[in-house]
């Protein structure tokens, strides 16, 4: 019998044709380490430092946007006046201040959980949303001078949680409350050109990249460059036994390596430069934790600080070491950690240790000297959060905790405002340290926005999304929400020269 020929099958009759020789592009690649922390880390300071350093950071900003937008504003022909601090706002006297908002959630996480935790209570489910059914959220503007109380229309309109810096206008009322006429906030940071990106600020001696020195040099990689794809895959969850989706994941990984696809796919796949793994590539092992928190009092005897070792399960990491084993080979890949994966938990997470990884580990970093630049290996583990450039974008992105923990704080549940908010707010983890765990910093707050980025993922979302956002100075941001790929089987493309976003989703029919 014959074979037919079917256009876009993999099953095709024999043909005297050449074929063409297809070579993967080559990845413009440049880490920062913005987010590294030192080895020696100190956690006896207050969390409260942290504040401070964001308000006095974004301060200037703020108020900069805001004297421009109320300069000779009147209500009722009273001119506004701006105020240093909080408490030096006075009843009836229009007024405008900037500083820190405040979320006072009765449902919010406290230390009361963690105490029955320790105990053997069975603790409260965690919850889906902060925001109380009764309303008796309060929202307040605080500054080192104290705090005040908000009211008014425009909070209803305006995105707000802990940790973001704004400048309110409005007047005191006889309550004590401040009734707010108008909100501003930050607005997205001043942003480089492509292949021009400015250098990440220096908040230790090792943070600091190699500039590019040469203008030839850049015009010649903005050519090269020409097409190229960049592949973000988030929630790859590997388990014990990855037999929910284990399919799924062999046909991802051929797919990334060009096997058993038709010459037009391989083509495309061709131009995938780097793979980027956005958070929680371990699943999380709801059966271990359940044993672990049930067991008995000789169990619990044995444990040493709180861990048991006998519930530890390497087969998830070996099955995770094999797939980027497979694809070092052929494509770079940089790993950012997320809540489910073996890494600290308070962000910004460090970068996994190699030793996860015995395989995959051939493919990392050479060692450097003290003082060198470190240059990446096609393995790049890298923290979380994560920025750098790539193929001449700056690039910002996370697993997902910082997105994750401002929808509770809100009734919306577009993920996509919520990253434009923590753009214009100048911050990628406003929450941090009230609600979403962060290491105490006394010196800088790395979270802070000093540059714009040209790309802003988020990795494991309920879905897909993607947008554009401008600033006021012509700053445009491209936005991504990447899938879970253990729920959905989606992974995102991104193109080199557009920024577009497109999807390929992989599924057993």
């Amino acid at each position: 019998m014959a074979v037919q020929e079917e256009e876009g099958s993999l099953l095709h009759a024999p043909s005297d044709g050449k074929y063409t020789f297809l070579t993967r592009q080559p990845s413009s690649y440049k880490p920062f380490e913005t987010y590294a922390l030192e080895k020696e880390k100190h956690y006896q300071q207050q969390f409260g430092d942290m504040y401070f350093l964001r308000l006095a950071k974004l301060k200037p900003a703020v108020e900069q946007i805001a004297s421009e937008a109320w300069d000779g504003f009147q209500i009722a022909g009273e001119e506004v006046q701006r105020v240093e601090r909080v408490l030096d706002v006075r009843q009836g006297k229009l007024c405008w201040v900037a500083g820190t908002i405040y979320m006072e959630m009765p449902l919010k996480p406290n230390i009361l959980d963690d105490i029955s935790k320790d105990h053997w209570i069975s603790a409260p489910p965690p919850r889906q949303k902060y925001l109380s059914p009764s309303g008796d959220d309060l929202v307040m503007l605080e500054d080192e001078s104290g705090r005040l109380r908000l009211i008014g229309t425009p909070l209803s309109s305006e995105m707000l949680v802990t940790g973001c810096i704004v400048a309110v206008m409005g007047t005191e009322n006889a309550n004590g409350d401040f009734e707010v006429v108008d909100i501003k906030v930050p607005d997205l940071p001043p942003q480089s050109d492509r292949w021009h990106a400015a250098d990440p600020p220096a908040t230790n001696g090792s943070r600091k990249r190699v500039k590019l020195e040469d203008d030839d040099e850049d015009m010649d990689r903005s050519v090269t460059g020409s097409g190229k794809k960049i592949a973000i895959v988030s929630g790859l969850g590997f388990s014990a036994t990855n037999s929910e989706h284990s399919l799924e994941l062999n046909l991802l990984t051929e797919y990334l390596l060009g096997e058993a696809l038709d010459p037009a796919t391989q083509q495309t796949v061709s131009l995938i430069s780097r793979v980027i793994i956005a958070g929680n590539s371990i699943a999380l092992d709801t059966e271990a934790v359940s044993h672990d928190t049930i067991g008995n009092a000789k169990k619990a005897a044995s444990k040493k600080y709180g861990y048991d070792s006998s519930a530890y399960n390497p087969a998830p990491t070996t099955h995770f070491d094999n797939f980027l084993a497979s694809l070092l080979p052929t494509i770079p890949v940089t790993l950012i950690p997320g809540y489910t994966d073996p890494a600290n938990v308070s962000l910004p997470q460090q970068a996994i240790h190699s030793a996860m990884f015995p395989q995959a580990r051939a493919y990392g970093a050479m060692p450097h000297s003290a003082g060198e630049d470190r240059q990446p290996g096609w393995f790049d583990t890298v923290t979380n959060p994560w920025d750098g450039e790539i193929e001449g974008w700056k690039v910002l992105g996370t697993g997902g905790q910082n997105v994750d923990d401002v929808f509770k704080y809100v009734e919306s549940e577009d993920r996509l405002g919520m990253m434009e908010a923590m753009c214009r707010w100048r911050c990628c983890a406003p929450t941090a340290p009230d609600t979403l765990w962060s290491y105490p910093f006394q010196d800088d707050d790395p979270f802070v926005l000093s540059s714009c980025p040209h790309l802003f993922f988020v990795g494991s979302q309920p879905k897909f999304d993607t947008a554009s956002i401008e600033g006021p100075e012509g700053q445009t941001v491209r936005l991504i929400a990447v899938p879970r790929f253990a729920e959905t089987g989606e992974i995102v493309l991104v193109d080199s020269e557009t920024l577009e976003a497109s999807v390929v989703k992989f599924a057993i029919s």
